[in-house]
């Protein structure tokens, strides 16, 4: 009997502001089956610091938060 902890990852931007949802999904495998497993999410607005996140979150900030949206979002801030 193995046990075994598989972690993914997929992502969703939402709103017009282009916030990155992400949703870790966490399974729980035994002999090849799952048996267990659970999600966690979180939220990046365009105005977080991204620098010690994963690649894959990088290229989407710096792909969708432009300066015309970090400064629309700061607007909406005031």
């Amino acid at each position: 009997m193995a046990l075994e902890k598989v972690i993914t990852y997929d992502y969703e931007i939402r709103k017009k502001y282009k916030f990155i949802q992400e949703r870790e999904r966490t399974a729980i495998v035994e002999d090849g089956k799952e048996i267990s497993y659970s999600y966690k999410r979180r939220i990046l607005a365009p105005d977080a610091d991204v620098s010690g996140e994963s690649d894959e979150i990088k290229g989407m900030a710096s792909a969708l938060w432009t300066d015309e949206v970090k400064k629309a979002y700061a607007d909406s801030l005031k």
